[in-house]
Order: C-alpha cells, then structure tokens, then sequence
C-alpha cells in the first residue's frame, strides 16, 4: 500500500541522510546571523543574540529532491516571522550560507513568514556540522534544498533572486514534492543538441556541465572515457554502460534500471537517488560513492566494491547484505 504521506519517488528512512557539503565554510567559527534588505529594522544576531530567543519544537516531514524522506522530524528553533519584519514592497526572501560555494536559496515572502523557521536542534541535540549547526533554515513543504545549512544572512527583497542549485543545477524554484514534478525545471538540451551528444566521440566539453532530463534509453557511448559526466535524472534505462570509466560523475535521480555497468568505474560518484533496478554492476567500483535513496533492488552486484560508500538507506542495505555485500 502506498503510504499517504510520502510523495512520489520518494524512499522512507529513518536516517538523517547528509546531502550537499559535508562542512561550513571558513568564518563560521565566529556565527552571527546578518538581517537585512527591505526590513524596517536591518541588524545583525550573534549566537548569544540567537540562543536567548523564544525557541520552540517544530515537527514536519522532511523531503530531499535527491528522493528519500524522512517522516516526523523534530526540530527546534523559532519561526522566521518573529525574525523579520518587512517593510510594504517586500515579496521575496534570500538565504544565505557560510559555504565553501556560497550557497543560497530564495522563497516567496509570505510562504517563508509562514512556514519557515531558524533550527539550531534536531531530535533533541544541537545541529552537528554536517546538517547546518549551529543554526539552519528549515521550510516545510518544500524539497530539502530550500532548507539552506549554515545560515549566514538574511535579505528580504522586491524580486525573486534565484539560488545556487536553482541555477547552477536546474532545481525547480518552486520545490514543491506532492506531486514529484518540482524537482528540476525540464531537460536541457534540444533535440539536435542530444543527438549530438549521443554520437559524441570525445565528451570533454560536456565535463562538469549538468544535463537534465536526457533520452538515453539503450545508448551505447562511442567512447569509454565519461568521468565527470553530469547526467542527472535522466533515462539511462538498459544503457550499455559496461567497462566505462565514470569517476566522479553524477547519476542523481537517474533511471538506470537494467542497465549494463559491469566493471564500469563510477568511485566517487554521486549516485543519490539514483535507480540501478535490475542493473548489471557485477565487478564495478562504487567506492566513495553518495548513495543517499539510491536503488539496488534485483541488481546484479557479484565482485562491486563500495568501499566508504554512504548514504544508503535502510532498505537498500539490507539488499545488499543479501547479496554479500556491505555498505557501512
């Protein structure tokens, strides 16, 4: 039976999966919290400032794009209406990160005022590092994305200002999960353009671009040498991908069911949420891998190695474990 509450493509876990960086950016040491553009007040917290607020519990679902969900989460913090009070052109929000790439995200206004809070404790402890602490933005009801870590400053605007995986990666700026259409904006490449690339004999150009929403169904690439290729949700669906060397590539939310990727080379990866259903994996390396809501079911898995692998849900892992192989 489905479960109600979960939108489609997600997978439950009981995990709080860590996505994105793994560590702030140089000068968090010292936090504060900048408040400022269209506010009638602009001013500046530092943790002292925050901590002596009126903090109270928030319980919601949390739903990462990269596909799994975690129901029930608690968190505590304070809501951001009692942060801010904007002046009366005020429509949107941004949110900024103490992040190595300058992380931020933006909202409408009145949705942030009413849904979003500052979160400096997750199920009763202090938010660690690698999920956002000391303090994080936490929306409800959006993907996981417009809930920035590290939060760095607040600016209160007139017009929207697109964020960092809104433009650099395609996320969709509204992220609404309920019904799964909202994680990427559409494909990205015309007609002519992924015939192309299909054909592609040398992929240097394509290196660390991202390419969204691609056909590939079936495709056999016409050369062996794919690393750092970017193909994110795209249909990889029965690929013969065998003996490639995709180190450092990113897969997320791709469908590679039944896909052949024997002793393919994919360390380092990012693969989360990412389908291998089915898939031929027999002797591939996924050592180093982000298997965040990745699925392995009725993969062929003999000799792979996932050496320092993570991410992995409950349910993948058990898998797995069947199948001889362990993902710490």
């Amino acid at each position: 039976m489905t479960n109600p509450t979960l939108p489609p493509g997600q997978i439950v876990t009981k995990r709080f999966p860590v996505v994105g960086e793994r560590a702030p950016s140089p000068g968090i040491e010292t936090w504060s919290l900048e408040i400022g553009g269209l506010v009638t007040s602009p001013r500046v917290l530092s943790l002292t400032d925050y901590m002596s607020l009126n903090h109270r519990e928030l319980v919601f679902d949390i739903h990462c794009v990269t596909s799994w969900s975690r129901l029930g989460s608690r968190f505590r913090g304070v809501p951001l209406a009692e942060m801010v009070e904007p002046v009366d052109e005020a429509r949107f929000v941004s949110f900024q990160s103490f992040s190595e790439r300058d992380h931020h995200t933006s909202l409408p206004l009145d949705y942030a005022l009413e849904h979003s809070w500052l979160a400096h404790e997750f199920e009763g402890e202090p938010l660690t590092a690698e999920h956002g602490g000391p303090v994080r933005l936490v929306t409800p009801g959006k993907y996981f994305y417009k809930s920035l870590k590290w939060l760095k400053a607040i600016e209160v605007l007139a017009e929207d200002r697109l964020g960092w995986w809104e433009t650099n990666s395609s996320y969709h700026n509204n992220a609404d999960p309920v019904s799964g259409r909202e994680r990427f904006t559409s494909g990205s490449l015309r007609p002519e353009q992924l015939e192309r690339f299909r054909l592609a004999t040398n992929f240097g150009k394509y290196r660390g671009r991202v390419l969204l929403g691609l056909d590939l169904a079936g495709w056999k690439p016409a050369s062996s040498d794919m690393r750092r290729i970017y193909l994110k949700n795209c249909d990889l669906s029965e690929a013969r991908l065998a003996e490639l060397d995709l180190r450092e590539s990113n897969l997320s939310l791709s469908n590679l069911a039944g896909a052949k990727l024997a002793k393919s080379d994919l360390s380092g990866s990012d693969l989360e949420g990412a389908d291998f259903s089915g898939a031929d994996l027999s002797g591939a390396n996924l050592s180093g891998t982000a298997l965040s809501a990745t699925r392995f079911d009725g993969a062929i898995v003999a000799g792979a190695k996932f050496d320092q692998a993570w991410g992995l849900v409950e349910s993948q892992q058990t898998y797995l474990a069947g199948q001889g192989v362990r993902v710490s």
